[in-house]
């Protein structure tokens, strides 16, 4: 650990708790019996239980540890469209129809979000700042604008291209090839968005119970008997909403869920003038690389909270902050000198097909697998699953169609995550 590095006050723990630290909510006793438990008290697991508790359902939320200590406090706050894939890709993969109905979905949890926050008066430093993407060479930059201008007129999304000559009124780098702008992108503190997500299921009549890990669900007749560490609940339905902390408890779900780990740190307070120098649109960023990295300054605009991939094994947060520190002043050399004040990383869900899945296997809902990209696909697919478990209308959605895919031998350990990192890494440094 390079001590000079960090600051004095240097935390292993997301810089998001500072103003949101994780709640202690515990049941002195568990009820016995509910309509409703959902596994997982992250985004999906509340916004499923402010659906269910809505239309009437008695809704338990269990958590296995603190409530919304996963990815939905430790995630960089970025929010756009999300889905991965081109339509070029997309079209060839699932056909035109299909295609369409997949990016629509990207487009409305994006709005969907947005109308959440509004409508619920949520305070969490929600923002539609915009989002520039870095081309990491020429060849990346014609493929976005291709790309961009093949969009089928159903699925089109404000953007402009902003080249190599122009990226300073963009981004204090020369880092990139140009870029594209995407200006309906937004920004989020994620654990005040959390926080406000349990004051509103609280408020739908929900109970929620961090620290409390579900061991086995098992069927009992038309129900479910679910055994926690704390005692069993009765339940008609079950909801597993678990991402990138899937585990054994789910067998069937953890297989086709790919956990990795992406790592983030954030920089010690920067005068206004860097600050400015660094984002003068105050926008997320990222870039064009397989082995992407994500930016922003924080809601006060005084810190850089830097994010990626810098390691080919999951590994510690004194170990991942100054690869992350070295990654960023490539990008940005005038923070060579700035210190890390905190570092930290949560488990991301990736699929087989990179898309989301929503469904039902053995009676069992599920909604998981956002690929990096789940504040606003984690709030949707939450949203859809509530809907569909207390059978209203407005639940349907493309990502129930496909079929969640695994691969033969995987039970959940990505044992191939190195060689796959390794590959991306040699393709990012080609100009293709």
């Amino acid at each position: 650990m390079e001590t000079d590095l960090f600051t004095p006050d240097f935390k292993c723990e997301p810089f998001w708790w500072e103003d949101a630290p994780r709640p202690e909510k515990q049941l002195s006793d568990l009820p016995a019996e509910v309509d409703v438990v959902v596994v997982g008290a992250g985004y999906t697991g509340l916004h499923t239980a402010i659906e269910t508790a809505r239309a009437g359902l008695g809704t338990l939320v269990l958590d296995a540890d603190a409530l919304g200590y996963g990815c939905s406090s430790r995630n960089g706050g970025q929010v756009s469209t999300s889905i991965k894939g081109s339509y070029a890709e997309l079209s060839a993969r699932w056909g035109h129809t299909q295609a369409i109905r997949i990016l629509k979905d990207g487009n409305n949890s994006l709005e969907f979000l947005d109308t959440f926050i509004r409508d619920e008066k949520l305070e969490c430093d929600w923002a539609r700042l915009g989002r520039f993407s870095g081309a990491h060479n020429s060849a990346a930059f014609e493929a976005s604008a291709r790309a961009l201008q093949g969009l089928p007129k159903e699925v089109a999304v404000d953007w402009h291209m902003v080249s190599r000559a122009e990226q300073r009124t963009e981004i204090g780098s020369d880092f990139y090839h140009g870029g594209v702008v995407y200006p309906d992108h937004g920004a989020l503190h994620p654990g005040k968005y959390h926080d406000a997500l349990q004051q509103k299921t609280t408020a739908a009549g929900a109970l929620m119970c961090g620290h409390t890990a579900v061991t086995r669900i098992e069927r009992d007749g038309s129900a479910f008997v679910v055994h926690t560490e704390r005692g069993s609940v009765r339940a008609a339905k079950v909801a597993v909403a678990t991402n990138g902390y899937t585990s054994q408890t789910t067998p069937w779900q953890r297989r086709r869920v790919i956990p990795i780990g992406s790592y983030i740190i954030a920089t010690e307070p920067l005068s206004d003038a860097v600050a400015h120098e660094l984002s003068p649109q105050t926008r997320v960023m990222s870039d064009s690389r397989k082995l992407v990295f994500y930016y922003r300054l924080s809601p006060d605009k005084r810190r850089m909270l830097f994010g990626g991939r810098v390691a080919l094994k999951e590994t510690d947060d004194t170990v991942s902050a100054p690869a992350l520190h070295k990654a960023m002043c490539k990008i940005f050399p005038q923070l060579a000198t700035t210190r890390i004040s905190h570092s930290w990383h949560g488990f991301v869900a990736y699929t087989f097909d990179t898309l989301p899945h929503i469904g039902e296997h053995d009676g069992i809902h599920y909604a998981m697998g956002y690929c990096g990209s789940g504040v606003s696909l984690a709030s949707y697919c939450g949203a859809k699953m509530g809907r569909n478990i207390s059978g209203q209308g407005d639940a349907e959605t493309s990502f129930a169609d496909q079929r969640f895919q695994t691969r033969p031998f995987y039970t959940g350990d990505p044992w191939f995550l190195a060689p796959s990192v390794l590959y991306y890494k040699w393709r990012d440094q080609l100009n293709v």
